[in-house]
């Protein structure tokens, strides 16, 4: 295990381009140190088993840890290369794919979805919905979903089971939409030509609902490059970013790395070997299956991740390899939601709201008043208490992976980002 953790280090210290101490990046050691003693009042209160948490600044490794255990019962340590269900941080990384494919010339992004999926043609609003027998009727909606919808999440495609409008999570369960969440059943051309029938929450562009909309992207980035999903993310996505630790099904070598999913039951933190979600087995990742869901069924850890974001903060070039143009960086981290546009409830989001084409929400001068982060910051999270954002103004990214099942301590993600800025000196 050693061995591993040293492997890791010397792969980031490649990257990153060697190391340096705190003080030449900017940080005060004497606060950062809070950062160890956050995580372990956690893990002493029974919120989380262990974490892991990198930060990096101006491409070097300032805080690179790993806490407590990945799993408690077998006293198996966590380490800092251990591997974690990401669910919606996914979503990012489809986004990416799609906008290469964008670059490419295959659709334009106000492109109507039906031009590439005719299933998708006249699509119809939610009107009455009868919750006795989920029976509901509808009108036609306003005009169609584009690419666009799907990338910024306004769509009208809601969730089922998870953060989702009860009257549509009813309807899609019926028809049998998965959430993506350690589905492996089904493909994605089956489940989205199940989803083209199903009505939508509101009319596209009327609200950001967040929902399966990256799913569905799963399956034009399928249509549009003639391969596989996985198969297309890792010819272009993780095998020049070397995100070897990232998988829809993890190889069976990587599956003893793969952190046990945890719950809080009471004042108990309990390790979860019950069906989750829409009855998924907590040890999907280990699991084979057809369903490649872009919105939330990778799993990877904090070093792969940070490869993936430091992609944007370097404008679209990896290792002197570029993946995107800079004007397409620009354009994937500018605000895409108006001002006539709600934000849905579920789940609940900070004052002025603002996301974008990548998969991120972001920091604007409309918004910069609630967190530390610069303008211009970009992050988002997973459903089992993950969590990351960059700073490109800072230079920074920073990652903190813990991982519970409907964590009632989701806030430690925030007291994380605290704890980064404020050892800044």
């Amino acid at each position: 295990m050693k061995y591993l953790q040293k492997q890791v280090l010397l792969l980031l210290g490649i990257l990153f381009a060697g190391s340096v101490t705190k003080a030449q990046q900017g940080f005060d050691p004497a606060r950062l140190a809070r950062i160890d003693s956050l995580i372990t009042r956690h893990i002493n209160a029974q919120h989380i088993p262990g974490a892991t948490a990198l930060i990096i600044r101006n491409g070097q490794i300032v805080f690179n840890k790993a806490f407590g255990y990945a799993d408690a019962a077998a006293k198996k340590p966590m380490q800092t290369n251990s591997i974690f269900r990401i669910a919606s941080q996914s979503k990012a990384i489809t986004s990416l794919a799609v906008m290469m494919l964008w670059e490419e010339g295959k659709f334009l992004l106000d492109d109507p979805v039906s031009d590439y999926i005719p299933a998708f043609k006249n699509p119809r609003v939610l009107l009455h919905f009868n919750a006795a027998d989920s029976s509901y009727t509808t009108r036609p909606a306003s005009r169609e979903i584009t690419i666009r919808d799907l990338l910024r999440q306004t769509s009208g495609i809601a969730y089922p089971a998870i953060f989702s409008d009860p009257a549509m999570w009813a309807i899609y369960t019926k028809a049998g939409i998965p959430s993506g969440i350690g589905t492996t059943q089904s493909t994605l051309k089956e489940k989205m030509a199940l989803l083209a029938q199903m009505p939508l929450q509101h009319d596209p562009g009327a609200a950001f609902t967040y929902g399966i909309n990256t799913d569905l992207l799963g399956y034009l980035v399928e249509i549009w490059s003639g391969q596989p999903f996985d198969v297309f993310l890792r010819k272009r996505v993780f095998e020049p970013l070397e995100m070897t630790d990232t998988w829809f099904h993890l190889p069976a070598g990587l599956q003893n790395r793969l952190v046990t999913l945890y719950e809080s039951k009471g004042k108990a933190l309990l390790p979860v070997t019950h069906p989750i979600y829409e009855g998924v087995d907590p040890l999907f990742p280990n699991l084979g299956g057809t369903y490649l869901s872009g919105g939330a069924g990778l799993s990877s850890t904090v070093a792969d991740y940070a490869k993936f974001l430091s992609l944007y903060l370097n404008k679209g070039v990896y290792k002197n390899k570029r993946l995107l143009g800079r004007k397409t960086v620009e354009l994937m981290l500018t605000n895409q939601l108006t001002d006539s546009m709600r934000i849905s409830p579920l789940p609940p989001q900070p004052e002025n709201f603002q996301f974008s084409l990548a998969g991120f929400a972001l920091e604007t001068a409309k918004n910069n008043y609630l967190l530390p982060f610069s303008t211009g910051a970009f992050g988002w999270g997973g459903a089992f208490n993950t969590h990351y954002w960059a700073d490109p103004q800072e230079q920074l990214v920073g990652l903190l992976f813990t991982q519970e099942y409907l964590s009632p301590y989701w806030r430690i993600g925030e007291e994380f980002k605290v704890a980064v800025y404020q050892a800044i000196k």
